[in-house]
């Protein structure tokens, strides 16, 4: 007997990439993060100009005329047919697209074709966000890289037992890409998906980062996600906010999570809704949102820059609270549709809602500065990150890169952690390992019905 193939697959793989000449898992790397970096760079730029020539006709025609409203509806229809067909083509591109790699990276998936993926998840993702759903784009950018992985993996007709590894590298580029963020994309295939940290895969992970990195530099000019116009960092006298921030966003979190997973459920259980019906739900909620209350809207709503106002703050937690609890169910129903989309956009926009929360008091009463709020912003997107996924490094390092805010890491640690180990002391599961095991009770009932006669 080979007990080889007894090990499990990320082991074996770590054993073959041992093998490897160091040249060939340079260029592997480099090809699989620059091409994933060119075309996920390629999917960002292509949003940015549709959300900003969006918001342009919104505002150059308000949405108060008939007609304008006619074109709102007949754009919405559109787009969500044409996500619905997509999705009925390729249902692997259904959600975030982070639980499918990471099964496929465990070998409890089988291989994905990785072409016809690649380019429903593109356009699929690429639907949901201009209809303004509440979905996120690092899930689907992640699946992308991977494709890419997968894509350059039988390019140089790797076996089976070495596919893990452009996996693993494919969602590395996929998240640097996504957020300009190579040390958060780092962290995440090795806390969220666990690979086994030794030497040839960490290269192999950190040169993919490295070719995304690179793609990025040359050929788009992105620049941070959040580019906060004042900045001023905590004092060492206020570094009792965030374990306080912590603990809250671990109570946060366990509340999001229980919202995205029961409202999928829920939506699960729904077999005698046609597919189509499902699918359409979020885009008509979009519309009905965009007349009655577009701060929840995505690309047109509010955002977490700006969040950083103490104009908008001024106006307290009468205006935040309601924005906050409207934008997790707005989100967790966006979700639960099974549309191509991910969660962490959502997710971070929900933590700096709760940040500004906090902030907003403390404003009020003097505790912080106005160049301050900025800081409670990021503190509240690292921790429920962190509840929400159980990655608090993971969640420390992509807020940090995103704002550009070295200095403020230990501040972030000291929110991501307690948050991180509250949602764990209260038994909440991280929300992509329910739907790990939500795609795994899935495919067993299809294959049970499959084979009974």
């Amino acid at each position: 007997m080979n007990y080889r193939t007894l090990l499990p697959a990320s082991l074996r793989e770590s054993h073959e990439l041992s093998r490897l000449g160091a040249w060939r898992l340079c260029l592997q790397a480099l090809l699989t993060g620059f091409i994933s970096g060119g075309i996920i760079g390629s999917f960002r730029w292509l949003y940015d100009h549709i959300r900003l020539s969006s918001g342009y006709w919104l505002q150059l025609y308000a949405a108060d005329t008939p007609l304008a409203w006619l074109y709102i509806v007949a754009g919405l229809a559109l787009l969500a047919m044409s996500a619905h067909l997509l999705l009925r083509h390729e249902p692997l591109i259904s959600g975030s697209g982070i639980p499918q790699v990471e099964l496929m990276a465990a070998g409890l998936l089988p291989p994905m074709r990785w072409q016809r993926v690649l380019w429903c998840k593109f356009t699929g993702t690429l639907a949901a966000l201009s209809a303004g759903l509440s979905v996120g784009r690092e899930g689907p950018c992640i699946q992308m890289g991977a494709c890419v992985g997968a894509g350059v993996g039988q390019l140089w007709h790797a076996p089976e037992a070495q596919r893990a590894r452009f996996l693993v590298g494919g969602s590395v580029a996929g998240l640097t890409a996504a957020f300009g963020a190579p040390v958060a994309g780092m962290f995440f295939a090795f806390e969220e998906m666990r690979s086994p940290l030794g030497w040839p895969l960490l290269c192999f992970a950190a040169l993919s980062a490295a070719g995304a990195w690179l793609a990025l530099a040359l050929f788009f000019d992105f620049g941070p996600v959040f580019p906060f116009a004042v900045w001023r960092d905590l004092a060492w006298r206020d570094y009792w906010l965030p374990p306080c921030m912590g603990l809250l966003c671990g109570l946060v979190g366990l509340i999001y999570n229980a919202v995205i997973i029961r409202l999928t459920l829920w939506q699960d259980s729904l077999s005698f809704l046609p597919p189509w019906l499902r699918s359409a739900f979020p885009f008509a909620l979009s519309g009905l949102l965009l007349a009655v209350w577009p701060e929840l809207v995505g690309g047109v709503g509010i955002d977490t820059l700006d969040l950083a106002s103490p104009v908008l703050l001024g106006k307290g937690l009468a205006l935040l609270l309601p924005l906050l609890l409207g934008k997790i169910l707005f989100s967790g129903l966006s979700f639960a549709s099974g549309v191509a989309g991910g969660l962490l956009m959502p997710m971070l926009l929900a933590g700096s809602l709760l940040g500004a929360c906090v902030a907003s008091p403390l404003l009020d009463a003097g505790w912080i500065r106005a160049d301050q709020i900025p800081v409670l912003l990021v503190l509240g997107m690292g921790g429920l990150f962190a509840a929400t996924v159980r990655a608090p490094l993971t969640g420390a390092a992509l807020v940090v890169e995103m704002a550009a805010c070295p200095l403020s890491a230990p501040a972030v640690l000291l929110t991501a952690l307690p948050a991180a180990w509250l949602a764990g002391r209260l038994d909440g599961a991280p929300v992509y390992e329910s739907l790990k095991a939500r795609i795994l009770h899935r495919r067993a009932a299809a294959q049970t019905a499959a084979a009974s006669p």
